[in-house]
């Protein structure tokens, strides 16, 4: 029997893309950004004239292989990138992209993430919305972990329950009265049947969901897709250690934090105040993070570990200008945003905050008294960390 899910994928490659627009536009997200990569799988500090051997196990239509293709070459770092995808289809996609770019070092491969471990080992693994797809998703992890380089680790992305509300009872539906149908005509068919749903459908009422309407590939994707599960956190964090992987972090992790509906969560480990944080947010639809191989466990980058060098994520310039105007500084995600105090004192060691110079150098940089610095970034560093604002990376350092 064919395989309904690279039928779908032949048929709509996704998420869909359109390679000219390579040249207006890079595709960025986490993960698999490098300095996010380097923040939280080499604690800040990892070595970039190594070449970085990375495989996009399960790649699409390329949204990860190129993101990390270009700013490598951007940083001027080399690597070799392996992409892995079970569609042809898709994978013309991806390579068409990288032309575009004049990206080179990868290699494409046509074939399943099950075998991963034939063509690693890896340093890093991006394996981004495949493992909810998979018949065994913790036999995907395996695989996965089984190719991966000691010392290396994985960013993915998998779906959550919550966020997702409405989608699975329609995902039945549709496969119990289209089920049968080719690609094209099942997409025909649910569509017409989408467009005659209430309005109070749980799905409608849902303002979280929107790839049914971008594209064809997206409503397949989301309401058609005939192999399809979401993970709690907890089911999540059970998924990997029974592969062998042990949880960095999931991204941002305020959005995790049930601190900010008021509750500490006081008395509860780690994870357990993760999933509170997910019950009482109830609109979390992707679980983005990083995890290591469980032997290997370890934290991501901090300010008190060695000498590092802070990444900003928005323009240092602007971040210091609204301190010194303020004396705080906004903190935004889609779904909340906060507001916390940041002496204006602070303002010109922000504006040195260029990516390529370590905490002691920021300090001589902004004519500030290191320790003074390091006092500051002991209290502001860990906030903008969380909000996802903040890594710790020697990408750019030379």
């Amino acid at each position: 029997m064919a395989d309904p899910v690279r039928a779908q994928y032949e048929a709509y490659p996704y998420p869909a893309r359109d390679p000219e627009d390579e040249r207006r536009r890079l595709v960025t997200g986490s993960p698999s950004r490098p300095v996010e990569i380097d923040h939280y799988l080499f604690g800040g500090a990892r070595d970039w004239s190594r070449p970085l051997r990375a495989l996009v196990a399960g790649g699409g239509t390329g949204d990860g292989l190129i993101q990390l293709a270009q700013l490598l070459t951007d940083a001027g770092r080399p690597y070799e990138i392996t992409y892995l995808d079970l569609s042809r289809a898709a994978r013309a996609v991806a390579e068409a992209r990288a032309r575009v770019r004049g990206l080179t070092g990868i290699a494409f491969v046509t074939g399943s993430l099950l075998d991963a471990a034939e063509l690693g080992p890896f340093d890093y693994i991006d394996c981004c919305g495949v493992l909810h797809h998979l018949p065994d998703p913790g036999a995907g992890a395996t695989a996965l972990r089984q190719a991966l380089a000691p010392g290396g680790g994985m960013g993915f992305m998998v779906y959550a329950p919550l966020g997702r509300t409405g989608v699975y009872p329609l995902q039945a539906a549709y496969d119990t009265l289209f089920g049968d149908l080719p690609p094209e005509e099942k997409l025909r068919a649910a569509r017409a049947v989408q467009a005659r749903l209430p309005q109070d459908h749980p799905f409608l009422r849902n303002p979280h969901l929107g790839d049914h309407l971008a594209s064809d590939a997206g409503f397949y994707d989301l309401l058609l897709h005939s192999r399809d599960r979401a993970f709690s956190v907890p089911d999540l964090a059970g998924m990997l250690t029974g592969a062998g992987w042990a949880l960095v972090g999931l991204l941002p992790a305020v959005r995790y934090d049930p601190a900010r509906f008021g509750v500490t969560g006081e008395g509860l480990d780690p994870l357990a105040r993760m999933a509170v944080a997910e019950a009482l947010a109830g609109s979390i639809k992707t679980h983005v993070g990083y995890a290591v191989p469980a032997a290997e466990a370890r934290g991501p980058a901090a300010w008190n570990r060695g000498d590092p060098v802070p990444v900003l994520a928005g323009d240092p310039r602007k971040v210091a200008a609204e301190v010194a105007r303020t004396g705080g500084l906004g903190l935004r995600l889609p779904e909340m945003a906060a507001r916390i105090a940041v002496p204006k004192s602070a303002a010109p060691v922000l504006a040195a905050v260029d990516g390529k110079r370590s905490l002691s150098r920021i300090a001589a940089a902004a004519k500030a008294d290191p320790a003074a610095v390091r006092g500051l970034w002991s209290k502001l560093g860990p906030v903008l960390a969380d909000w996802g604002l903040l890594h710790y990376s020697n990408l750019n350092l030379r």
